[in-house]
């Protein structure tokens, strides 16, 4: 009986099937591999980083862009069992010295473009024992990239790794604090690629282009990963521009794309301006997000009539709940329907997962999922928070709430953690926050609880706004038929902006304990 895959098994199978076909196409330093090309220079890295001293379990970081450099280290770390830990390029000095001296990393890639922040965080990085530079001109400290890959032998490394064994370190966003390490197993990634090439219907002929970055689980395990494992063709762009990826769409048939709301946005905006031919494009996928009404429509008009969401989060995979194309109008709001071999549950806040809440009511939203995390790094309390078993059933609590309708449809409401109890009343700040962003002054708005002695908790408003005043947005809060009176903020702090972690999420736990780096310009308080 043959052992279970592993990640590196993905890559080697695709191989023995289709050696000759495009793997990946890198036009930012004209790279065109097959899947054999590909394969020999996976094993040339993984054989170097043998040679340097990287062992099975030793942690190797990246803070780069997109480019062939990520997938070539992904794999071959996989191959000899070390840890890929992807850290956002858009990371301070401060920040990367945290992740990589909590993941004890022994090796840290890089580029021109972060190399200020590395050298600024090097005096404090613990455990670095190698830098590895992918430009011209490495600095004298670190290791060329591309000489490194020439020194090791093509040869499949003589490393023997486990299904259980750790894959990666993928460090969550810090929404509400530091982040933390997400551990997942190679068989759970596997778990993963089979169900992202299942919703995806992803074929060998298909063409991915990754446009959203790499260092984040959903481009990296839920596009390249199972476009790899089936033997698809992989355009990699070095950063999101609209025109250049419509050019690309036109240049290499692309047929298979991912990115968020927002960027699905501005590439049909493009689109609508550019003569351009997307026509080969059959899907698009994205998540973080429902799609706007108004952006679906624009996007069916000018690149392709197939949406799939993904919803989910770092800790699953991420993608657990998927919204198919035949569901985006039907459903819309809705963030989808449990992925197959996945489950998924509302109940009462922290409860047991039987302890369901009645259809249609707002609870916690709880997934089982064979592609879940193993732990949080260094956190034990998180992980058995996060994680709890009942009936021989790990379920993971996602912190988020929400409510199942009829048809077992899943709608997000908010995180457990910003719902607002004022008066006995639960208020979910992301329905204050919906009414707030359609008055056409205000840029931005964040909502959360201020402590208040009568209340319990004030409903109170940051703004980012021109030519407005509170008593406006009061009195537009009141006159919306989407929002109760209850509901309504209370206090507005105007000020020039939110504060928010490196992949553009607000931080509000920054807004609540008044750490944000934001003065407001004047509170009024609305009665």
């Amino acid at each position: 009986m043959s052992e279970p895959p592993t990640i590196s098994d993905t890559l080697e199978q695709t191989v023995e099937r289709h050696p000759d076909r495009e793997a990946i196409i890198y036009p930012h330093k004209d790279q065109r591999w097959t899947y054999a090309e590909f394969d020999d220079r996976v094993n040339s890295l993984a054989n170097a980083l043998l040679e340097a001293g990287i062992e099975s379990g030793d942690r190797v970081a990246t803070v780069l862009h997109n480019g062939s450099e990520m997938a070539l280290t992904v794999y071959a770390c996989a191959k000899i069992g070390a840890v890929f830990t992807p850290l956002n390029f858009r990371l301070p000095a401060g920040e990367i010295e945290y992740i990589v001296n909590d993941a004890a990393a022994e090796m840290v890639l890089f580029e021109e473009a972060t190399r200020e922040a590395i050298e600024s965080a090097r005096p404090s990085l613990e455990t670095v024992d190698d830098y590895v530079y992918i430009d011209a001109d490495a600095p004298d400290y670190a290791t060329d990239f591309y000489e490194l890959v020439e020194s090791g032998s093509t040869d499949r490394p003589d490393v023997r790794v486990e299904e259980d064994d750790v894959y990666a370190f993928i460090y969550t966003s810090g929404t509400t604090g530091r982040p933390k390490g997400v551990v997942h197993e190679h068989r759970s990634m596997v778990e993963h690629n089979l169900l992202c090439i299942a919703e995806g219907e992803i074929t060998k002929d298909d063409v991915g282009l990754s446009v959203m970055p790499l260092y984040h689980c959903a481009e990296l395990h839920c596009n390249l990963f199972p476009r790899v494992h089936r033997g698809a063709t992989n355009v990699i762009h070095h950063e999101f521009d609209p025109q250049a990826a419509l050019q690309a769409i036109e240049e290499h048939g692309v047929t298979f794309l991912f990115c968020a709301p927002t960027a699905w946005n501005g590439l049909s905006l493009t689109a609508a301006e550019m003569d351009v031919d997307v026509s080969s494009l059959r899907l698009g996928l994205y998540g973080a997000a429902p799609m706007p009404e108004q952006v679906l429509e624009n996007c069916r008009e000018h690149l392709c009539e197939d949406y799939l969401q993904a919803y989910g989060m770092t800790e699953i995979g991420p993608a657990g709940v998927f919204q198919r194309p035949e569901d985006q109008l039907s459903k819309q709001g809705s963030a989808g329907q449990a992925g197959l071999n996945h489950q998924v549950r509302v109940v009462e806040p922290d409860a047991a997962p039987d302890q369901e809440v009645e259809q249609g009511e707002i609870g916690e939203i709880l997934i089982a999922s064979p592609c879940t995390m193993r732990e949080y790094w260094n956190r034990p309390e998180a992980t058995e928070e996060s994680l709890r078993e009942h009936d021989g059933t790990t379920w993971y609590y996602t912190g988020d709430l929400g409510r199942l309708d009829e048809d077992n449809f899943l709608y997000v409401v908010d995180r457990k953690d910003d719902m607002i109890v004022s008066g006995g009343e639960n208020i979910y700040p992301a329905e204050v926050e919906d009414v707030l962003f359609s008055h056409d002054a205000v840029e931005e708005a964040a909502v959360v609880g201020e402590p208040d002695d009568e209340w319990g908790d004030l409903v109170v408003a940051y703004v980012v706004a021109d030519g407005v005043t509170a008593d406006d947005l009061d009195e537009f809060a009141l006159e919306s038929d989407l929002l109760a009176d209850f509901k309504r903020p209370r206090k507005y702090y105007f000020v020039d902006e939110l504060p928010k972690n490196p992949s553009g999420k607000v931080q509000k736990f920054k807004l609540r304990e008044d750490e944000a780096d934001v003065e407001p310009e004047s509170e009024t308080v609305a009665t």
